[in-house]
């Protein structure tokens, strides 16, 4: 039987049917693949930055930052009422490794960063394929460090700033988390990992549940893990800062929360991150919304269960930031 017809075969959890009759008529393929990169990045799926800037009275402005091989560039937006020693946010934008840059997703960060007066510092790490592993979790340490390092001149307090990622960029959220742990670097006070990508082996059942369908199916998650991996994808020669699920060891971490569909392909892998961090000893809050495809807030945000998840996570952010 091929993995496409033992995936028909398998019972999945519904999509949510408000969310299902969104999903019936999106215009974006069910299976992403490598010949689809260029035209993805190439078409605009989030607003304009001024466009969101418009309604938010923040300040923005461009930053370059040193990576391990050569400069990257940031966004640094900060509220225009910011108290002295205000807290950070830290942000990696998703894309499946491949697609999106430093405003794909933010409106939510920036909505955090005037609740709480916090300074949203978003980084453009490099994009596979042309830049596989280790290049995109090196650029993202690169930039955490950076702006550790300069919080003073950002007018925040280094003792706390939240780790943000989304999909792609939750996974590299997890590695920084890693990498900041192993290399005794700067410590974030939480990470936030929003439907994270962190399991390139392909062997979970939610994986197998969702091909073929879906915002990011198991075949889209191919593309972009082989795209960052190449043939090193599910061997043994993967780093754990590239695939956090990979990692032996998960004590010593930041505290994290971590939410994900339960109708899509990476359930089961952040099911997993979340129980392994408490066992670890590490506090965590997980939720799974019943019937959410990968990123449905993004795609529908007035839709109940979006609506409901959002609610969630800003409620997680208010206690983290305001302690």
């Amino acid at each position: 039987m091929t993995a496409a017809a033992a995936s028909e075969a398998l019972a999945r959890p519904p999509y949510d049917p408000e969310l299902s009759a969104l999903l019936a008529n999106s215009p974006l393929p069910s299976a992403i693949t490598t010949e689809m990169i260029e035209p993805l990045r190439a078409a605009p799926f989030t607003a304009p930055i001024e466009e969101v800037l418009a309604t938010r009275a923040l300040d923005h402005r461009v930053v370059a930052v040193p990576g391990s091989d050569g400069e990257l560039t940031a966004s640094v937006f900060t509220p225009r009422d910011k108290a002295a020693a205000a807290p950070g946010i830290y942000f990696l934008h998703g894309g499946g490794m491949i697609i999106g840059d430093r405003f794909t997703g933010i409106e939510n960060i920036l909505d955090w960063a005037l609740e709480h007066g916090a300074v949203v510092v978003s980084l453009d790490y490099r994009l596979a394929p042309e830049h596989p592993a280790p290049a995109p979790v090196e650029d993202a340490y690169a930039g955490f460090v950076w702006t550790t390092a300069h919080a003073e001149e950002l007018g925040v307090d280094p003792r706390r700033i939240l780790l943000a990622g989304t999909s792609a960029g939750g996974g590299l959220a997890a590695g920084v988390a890693l990498l900041a742990r192993d290399r005794k670097g700067p410590k974030a006070m939480a990470q936030l990992l929003m439907s994270p990508m962190l399991d390139d082996r392909d062997d979970s059942v939610s994986t197998l549940q969702y091909s073929n369908t879906g915002s990011w199916s198991r075949e889209s998650n191919t593309t972009g893990w082989t795209a960052l991996l190449g043939e090193r994808r599910g061997s043994e020669a993967v780093s754990a800062y590239s695939a956090p699920a990979r990692a032996t060891d998960l004590s010593g971490l930041p505290a994290a929360f971590i939410d994900v569909g339960s109708a899509e392909v990476f359930r089961d892998e952040d099911v997993a991150y979340a129980s392994r961090l408490w066992a670890a000893g590490v506090q965590a809050e997980l939720h799974v919304w019943a019937g959410g495809f990968h990123i449905f807030d993004g795609a529908a945000p007035t839709a109940a269960l979006s609506v409901a998840a959002l609610a969630a996570r800003t409620a997680w952010v208010r206690r983290t930031l305001g302690t």
